[in-house]
């Protein structure tokens, strides 16, 4: 099992709206996460999502986190493809720069969006509109990418005449492709297309077993939309791992989670809201030390000491993840806190679950392209 950080350059009220302290931090971590062994970077992409990401023009903070690193893979999580958001072309040219800029670090991350307030305000007025969307633009990439000109396309989204679309892909055939996804009909679509996942969960693995079960069955039966099937689940969740168990307990219900728990039912509309789930403004409680310290006893949380958040990844592993992302700055975590932690689930857990220098990612593109 592999692991990356999630960026998604938060600010909480806590900041007073320093966005740019928060990018900073976001990038110091990436490069923390570097050192430490961690395998992959995923920016997500968000527009006009006040306090919850200012992260919009990833392709940007990309592009300078290729620079900043030299091991760890950076990924787009996401790049919107709607063509409102995002004229395919120019997605297809973005990754193809990025992949050679990270000299075949990039993953390309694809969605169409979850927020109405996002949607929106590209002119898209029904989240059902973008399934069309989608599905009519994913399969043009690897099109494109191809050494031939781009014969065009027409379609009910976009339009294109016949054109070279330019850089071709530094990684041959074209980077690793996946997709966000949140519903077993997703999770099923993903795998007959050959595409990763890209999930989170706010209880542990626990929710997600049916869903990768379903994944994982599916995916043998896949027709991939780009060159080659990139057979992986990546599940974001969050992290406080540190030498002393006591210290995790006292700090965890201070960092704001509940507040950015709220926000993520305030904005991410087109998500179910669980049960029990308050109607903004009215916020879900921060967990208290007796809260945090059940989630931990029965390993639903990677909080704890180094042994107790390695009993939560054997969970995560037994359920058939094959990458745990922390969203450590989701939160008013500060960047020395989120660079301790790093450092300390390196030395201390991450060894004892990816024992493989080479990324899963890249193993299997080989497996099926050389």
């Amino acid at each position: 099992m592999e692991f990356g950080l999630f960026n998604s350059a938060c600010v909480l009220p806590k900041f007073e709206g320093d966005e740019h302290r928060r990018i900073m931090d976001e990038v110091a971590i990436v490069q923390a996460g570097d050192r430490a062994g961690f395998k992959y970077a995923w920016a997500t992409e968000h527009h006009f999502l006040t306090e919850y990401s200012h992260l919009s023009a990833n392709e940007v903070f990309l592009g300078y986190l290729a620079a900043a690193t030299e091991r760890i893979h950076i990924g787009s999580g996401i790049f919107n493809i709607t063509p409102p958001v995002n004229h395919p072309a120019r997605v297809a040219e973005r990754v193809a720069l990025l992949d050679h800029l990270s000299e075949g670090r990039f993953e390309f991350g694809v969605g169409r969006g979850s927020s109405t307030t996002e949607q929106r305000g590209f002119g898209i007025p029904e989240p059902e509109m973008t399934r069309t969307m989608f599905d009519e633009v994913v399969g043009e990439f690897r099109r494109m990418w191809r050494a031939e000109d781009y014969p065009g396309f027409e379609g009910s989204s976009f339009s294109m005449p016949a054109r070279n679309v330019l850089p071709k892909p530094y990684t041959k055939p074209h980077p690793p492709m996946w997709v966000a996804a949140g519903n077993p009909a997703t999770f099923e679509k993903a795998a007959r297309m050959g595409l990763g996942v890209l999930c989170f969960t706010m209880g542990g693995p626990e929710p997600l077993k049916p869903l990768i079960e379903i994944y994982k069955k599916e995916i043998e039966h896949a027709e991939p939309v780009g060159e080659y099937v990139n057979d992986n689940i990546m599940v974001t969740t969050q992290l406080l791992c540190l030498e002393d168990g006591a210290r995790v307990r006292e700090l965890g219900g201070a960092l704001s989670m509940g507040y950015q728990n709220s926000l993520v039912f305030r904005y991410l509309d087109t998500f179910p809201r669980p049960d029990g789930v308050p109607l903004w403004p009215e916020l879900i409680p921060e967990s208290t030390p007796d809260e945090i310290d059940a989630r931990i006893r029965e390993g639903s949380s990677a909080y704890g000491s180094p042994e107790e958040v390695a009993g939560a990844m054997e969970h995560y592993e037994a359920a058939g993840v094959d990458q745990v992302v922390f969203g450590l700055l989701s939160s008013t975590m500060s960047r020395d806190l989120a660079t301790e932690i790093i450092e300390t689930f390196g030395t201390h857990v991450l060894p004892q679950f990816d024992r493989d220098p080479e990324h899963r990612t890249t193993m299997q593109r080989l497996a099926q392209c050389s």
